[in-house]
């Protein structure tokens, strides 16, 4: 099928609008969509992909990666997406399952014994991956910046009881998760979850996407143009320090919250759920391979170790963002009024907080991916999100 280059006419704000990219001819509506976003909706820079049957078919940038606009969106831009690395995450961790490395059903301590303290003997992996666990905060006052001491704050989860009755209550664990997946992970391979995620899936794949960014790449990395009208952010300053979003963030070095996920240290840290840098084409390519079991040869997951991943653990308000999630063990399912993922209840994925989301489709044999720099500030995936899913599958 012929593949075509993008070419617009379009203007935003007096300035032509910079879109480039590939397409095939069926879903231009795509294209448009991502144009539209520009026209409709507050959008800096973007890019969107698409992979059908392990095949791109849908590849476009656009915009600018600075909020002066002084310089374009390139093809190899690169943008934090947030805790889209949740996602990518589980699958590495997963596929641990998937080799009989990890059981789902052990306890943490069996692979981490110093886990054990506090009551949490018997606490099983499971709990971790669908944030059952009771540890969404760490109650020990450490300083400010912890979270860029990635042995402190795994010591400290280890020492920590957890809030409340492991497995009774879901509250979103924004950042202790991928402290706690990255322990066992290590304890079990010897392996960061940055260095698995290279060495097994991104480079495998080519899939251009980081956890733990080297400086040589940063000149690449658009800034994030935060919006702290999100509630979770907006938490940080409005809310009683005893609230749990608050608590969640206490470990944050001091500053704002966009100078943090600007800084280098950010960049360069290793914090599995929250602080990967890819764009649109590297999560797409990831997501298309578990979608349709492969791509040019390159298999993450057995079927089996997909239905797992994709089995609903639980369906319920989360305490800490109060959103209703369907959980897998990881990865979010299709959360129509939280995180859209399409008409396929059964797609499954990871957003990003500000509007970055990756998804499959296995139904549908799809891999989709938005990345972007300006976040927005509502409690869902948002309309630039949505407006490009359903033009996908309205090209199906």
């Amino acid at each position: 099928m012929t593949t075509i280059s993008v070419d617009t006419s379009a203007e935003i704000d007096g300035r032509h609008l910079p879109v480039a990219g590939h397409h095939e001819k069926r879903f231009a509506p795509v294209v448009e969509a991502f144009i539209d976003n520009y026209r409709q909706e507050n959008e800096l820079g973007s890019a969107v992909s698409l992979v059908v049957d392990g095949k791109k078919v849908v590849d476009v940038w656009g915009g600018w990666f600075d909020v002066g606009r002084e310089r374009e969106w390139e093809q190899d831009t690169l943008v934090c997406m947030m805790s889209v690395a949740k996602g990518i995450t589980a699958i590495a961790f997963n596929m641990l399952i998937d080799r009989g490395i990890v059981d789902l059903d052990e306890p943490v301590a069996t692979y981490w014994p110093e886990f054990a303290a506090n009551g949490k003997a018997e606490l099983p992996v499971r709990y971790l991956l669908d944030h059952r666990a009771g540890l969404p905060a760490l109650e020990e006052p450490l300083w400010r910046g912890a979270m860029y001491d990635r042995e402190a704050m795994v010591a400290a989860l280890a020492r920590q009881a957890p809030l409340w009755e492991p497995g009774t209550v879901a509250a979103y664990h924004v950042h202790t998760q991928g402290y706690l997946l990255g322990e066992i992970m290590r304890r079990t391979t010897g392996k960061l979850v940055g260095e698995f995620v290279r060495n097994e899936i991104a480079g495998p794949l080519g899939a251009d996407y980081w956890l733990g960014l080297p400086a040589s790449e940063h000149a690449r990395v658009s800034p994030l143009v935060p919006s702290m009208g999100a509630k979770i952010l907006a938490a940080q300053e409005v809310e009683p320090e005893d609230s749990l979003r608050r608590r969640a963030f206490a470990q944050n070095p001091p500053g704002t919250w966009g100078e943090m996920v600007n800084s280098p240290e950010w960049r360069e840290m290793e914090m599995p759920s929250g602080s990967g840098h890819g764009n649109a084409r590297s999560v797409a390519r990831i997501y298309g391979a578990l979608a349709a079991g492969a791509v040019d040869g390159i298999r993450l997951l057995s079927e089996d170790a997909l239905d797992t991943m994709t089995t609903m653990q639980h369906d319920q308000i989360e305490l800490l963002q109060d959103r209703h999630y369907r959980q897998g063990l990881g990865v979010l399912l299709n959360s129509p009024d939280a995180v859209y993922m399409g008409p396929n209840p059964a797609a499954f994925g990871h957003h990003g907080i500000g509007g970055s989301i990756g998804f499959a489709d296995r139904d549908a044999r799809i891999g989709f991916s938005y990345s972007v720099n300006q976040m927005h500030d509502v409690g869902t995936n948002g309309p630039r999100a949505r407006r490009l899913i359903d033009a996908v599958y309205a090209c199906l």
